[in-house]
């Protein structure tokens, strides 16, 4: 994840201020506070005289405002160039804007399930942030995402809706952007719009990753990436299933859990998980899904088996603490989809300002 911090802006303000304005030391401390008893054996002295009124009020404030410069004095003496460490070491962020650790979003899951728990079905779109070092075509540093999340349902429900939800965008693009559509083909890639059609009205494939692992591992093509039970499938794999094998999009499901996220529902075999990614020719993943785990007591275990620490995630098993129900979502990559739709090549020419590792201008 990428963090948000201003520590660093801060001690490069701090930097600038000490350089212009050092902060005292120890010696300019004694001095101002031997001048503070100076000062006050002033006032005894006016007082014992029997000064006027005015006399002590002026010797009094005066003797009131060095006690605030020496306690100002302190506080700037422990001023250090740098980030602020605690004692112990570790990085001070009760400093910071957020006062603890803060990152950019990679998912809006963890606020949905809260949401869709209230009101049963519900979605976010906005941009999302991976901090992958992955320079391939398919990787941006930021994209946007479309995430639905709904209240009362399984597995199944969830390859439904995300399966509609492909065919309702073909569709859409074949009902609206007929202009568009017919410049791609003309441009880019012939199959365009007949890869929509094909889609729009073609069950898609359903296969579980075992199976999934099964058939690669019969292909009579050698493939970059091993192919064996455990590995996340790599974009060949991916492409193969649906460009060669199936010749439409493939929906594979039921994962290893040591290859997907802790938040989703383990199956009763204890290895698997009810997951499930939308694959598509040209792409390959498009959508990522699955059912979210509700049983406090399984998700808790989880979560320590990947070693996140509880408390950061309070909130999050309070659902689940004071009763939650089935509940299941998916993500949607926008630029992939483009990249579906047009057959373009590469994701970072479908986004007006790609940002990746290595870039990150405008």
């Amino acid at each position: 994840m990428f963090q948000v911090t201003t520590l660093f802006s801060q001690a490069k303000k701090l930097e600038a201020e000490l350089k212009e304005n050092p902060a005292p030391s120890q010696a300019d401390i004694d001095a101002a506070k031997l001048a503070i008893k100076a000062k006050g054996d002033t006032v005894a002295q006016l007082k014992s005289a029997q000064a006027t009124k005015e006399e002590i009020s002026a010797a009094v404030l005066d003797l009131k405002k060095a006690k605030e410069d020496v306690l100002t004095m302190e506080e700037r003496s422990k001023l250090k160039p740098g980030i602020p460490h605690r004692e112990d070491g570790s990085i001070a962020f009760e400093k910071d804007f957020f006062k603890c650790p803060s990152f950019l979003t990679v998912s809006g899951q963890l606020h949905l399930e809260t949401l869709a728990c209230a009101l049963g079905n519900v979605y976010t779109f906005g941009p999302t942030f991976r901090a992958e070092n992955a320079h391939t075509s398919r990787h941006l540093a930021e994209f946007w995402m479309v995430e639905a999340e709904f209240a009362f349902a399984n597995l199944q429900d969830d390859m439904d809706c995300a399966e509609s939800y492909v065919k309702y965008l073909c569709q859409w693009l074949l009902d609206h952007c007929q202009e568009e559509m017919q410049f791609m083909v003309k441009s880019h890639d012939k199959e365009a719009i007949k890869r929509l059609k094909m889609v729009s009205a073609t069950p898609f494939e359903r296969i579980s990753y075992t199976k999934a692992v099964g058939i690669l591992k019969d292909a009579d093509r050698k493939f970059e990436n091993k192919v064996e039970w455990g590995i996340d499938l790599a974009s060949e794999h991916e492409r193969y299933l649906t460009e060669v094998v199936f010749k439409k999009p493939v929906i594979v499901f039921n994962y290893p859990k040591g290859i997907k996220a802790f938040y989703m529902r383990l199956n009763d075999d204890q290895e698997r998980v009810a997951a499930m990614d939308i694959l598509v020719p040209k792409v390959g993943e498009l959508i990522g899904g699955s059912q979210r785990e509700e049983r406090l007591d399984v998700l808790e275990q989880r979560m320590l088996d990947a070693g996140l620490p509880l408390e950061q995630y309070d909130k999050y098993l309070d659902i689940r603490r004071y009763g939650s129900v089935r509940h299941s979502g998916f993500g949607l990559g926008l630029e992939r989809m483009i990249l579906f739709a047009t057959g373009l090549e590469n994701i970072r020419d479908v986004i007006a300002f790609p940002r990746y590792p290595g870039r990150a201008d405008l």
